[in-house]
């Protein structure tokens, strides 16, 4: 099936707003196994909507339409969709009620350009937004099915996993049952994980499991995409799979499908009552910034220390004859995490310290990176040195310390060879 993307609105085409739901969409169709054909990015222009709209319909299959079904003037996909399928626009009672409804349960009255998002394309399939006004429809324009979504990045989400992925699928005749399973590993690269997982495609013989990757430095997401007749069918073809992906990437799987690094990290401090300290040096606070918001921090985190010398820790944590002005070291660098956890009174405290190196960003520009995890009873301490340039080495130091942390409460090894840091 041959798919097509529009993005609509001046917003998006002079870049004052990222385009962020065509990469949600194109992931989420290609994790499903259909597969974008072309993108396009068309401002509130009537004319230039019109013909993006029949081009469209001329050479894909299906297309998805986001965006302009707001309730503004500027707002223009109902009457260029009616227009390039020659039909005119009607208004849809049932949407109208549910827009009143909407209103009315937040105690606020319906304004009057409200309506006109209830007028849509004669024959137009509606398609349901359960959380906002902006209704979706669905009709053919030339040879190609259309759905039309809102902006709203929620909103189309939602419309895009409940609404049109299962029609495109029916629309496609691909199998009703559709799973995908995914791994979020760090320390590898994207080149090495391929290596490690060639052939597993290969166990499902029938060709219904597909693996694919997708990087974003610095975890690497591994996605099984399993096709089946039903919940079990998959079951049973996943399973074999599942497990060898997992043996081969061993230790550096640090979570699967919607979990994530923190929250493991988080879910394994609240089922040993455990609470955490924290201090970082040059990450800007990104540890305590993934960690202190998520539910249930309240009773985990106890404190974060966020400073960008490493001598201003002396004052903060009591560290008296520690020297910290000179080279760091193990030694200096536990001593710190120990001071931390003691001051907070938590039970763990995790500590990234990283020196830079001197001169201007650049590819070949690196840090040093100092971890040291520190509970009443042990110490664990991690070096690595990493290269990049400046966001590199702050993103690989955070995510480096939370590995480190979720391997010391696992009970798994906190030094462990990664692809990214350098001898």
């Amino acid at each position: 099936m041959r798919i097509e993307i529009i993005c609509t609105g001046d917003e998006v085409l002079t870049g004052k707003i990222v385009n962020t739901n065509f990469s949600y969409m194109a992931q989420k169709l290609e994790d499903v196994g259909l597969s974008v054909h072309w993108g396009t990015t068309v401002g509130d222009d009537r004319d230039s909507l019109l013909r993006a709209f029949r081009l469209a319909g001329e050479r894909a299959d299906a297309v998805i339409v986001n965006g302009g079904l707001g309730p503004t003037v500027d707002d223009l996909s109902q009457e260029i969709a009616a227009q390039a399928a020659g039909v005119e626009l009607e208004l849809h009672e049932e949407w109208l009620e549910r827009m009143e409804a909407f209103f009315l349960k937040r105690a606020r009255s319906m304004p009057p350009n409200n309506r006109k998002q209830a007028m849509l394309p004669a024959g137009a399939e509606m398609l349901d937004n359960p959380i906002g006004t902006a209704c979706g429809f669905a009709l053919d324009i030339g040879k190609a099915r259309f759905f039309f979504t809102p902006g709203v990045p929620r909103e189309l989400r939602r419309m895009l996993e409940e609404q049109i992925i299962p029609r495109l699928l029916e629309r496609g005749g691909e199998p009703t049952s559709i799973f995908l399973k995914r791994f979020h590993s760090y320390g590898l690269g994207e080149s090495h994980v391929d290596q490690l997982l060639a052939g597993v495609e290969a166990m499902a013989p029938d060709g219904s499991i597909k693996l694919g990757f997708r990087a974003h430095y610095p975890q690497i997401e591994t996605k099984l995409t399993v096709r089946g007749t039903d919940a079990g069918d998959i079951s049973r073809k996943l399973e074999p799979v599942q497990a060898e992906v997992r043996r081969r990437l061993g230790n550096f799987i640090l979570a699967e499908d919607d979990k994530t690094l923190e929250g493991v990290v988080l879910a394994e401090l609240l089922a040993r009552q455990g609470t955490l300290a924290v201090v970082e040096t040059f990450t800007g606070g990104q540890i305590a910034v993934r960690l202190a918001p998520m539910p249930g921090a309240e009773h985990v985190f106890r404190r974060g220390i966020v400073v960008r010398e490493f001598t201003q820790l002396h004052g903060v944590l009591g560290l008296e004859g520690v020297h910290l002005a000179g080279p760091m070291t193990q030694e200096t660098t536990e001593a710190v995490a120990r001071a931390a956890r003691e001051r907070s009174g938590a039970t763990h405290a995790l500590v990234v310290l990283i020196e830079l190196d001197d001169g201007p960003d650049r590819i070949d520009f690196g840090g040093t990176i100092w971890i040291g995890i520190a509970t009443a009873e042990a110490t664990a301490f991690r070096r690595s040195r990493v290269l990049g340039g400046r966001e590199w080495v702050r993103l690989g130091a955070a995510e480096l310390a939370l590995d480190c942390l979720r391997r010391f409460l696992l009970g798994l090894p906190v030094v462990e060879r990664i692809d990214f840091e350098k001898t």
